[in-house]
């Protein structure tokens, strides 16, 4: 019973992580620094 209400507890926990992300990526400030850290990481690959 324990091992239910924990595993009850983890998903809920993901669930609230998971709709706070999409919250934030909803935000353009947000969408501009993911696409600059993507450029980046993206140039770092090509010319290391």
């Amino acid at each position: 019973m324990a091992r239910l209400v924990s595993g009850l507890m983890k998903s809920a926990l993901a669930a609230k992580a998971l709709q706070i992300a999409k919250r934030e990526m909803a935000k353009p400030e947000n969408q501009r620094k993911a696409k600059e850290l993507f450029s980046k990481v993206s140039q770092r690959r090509k010319h290391p």
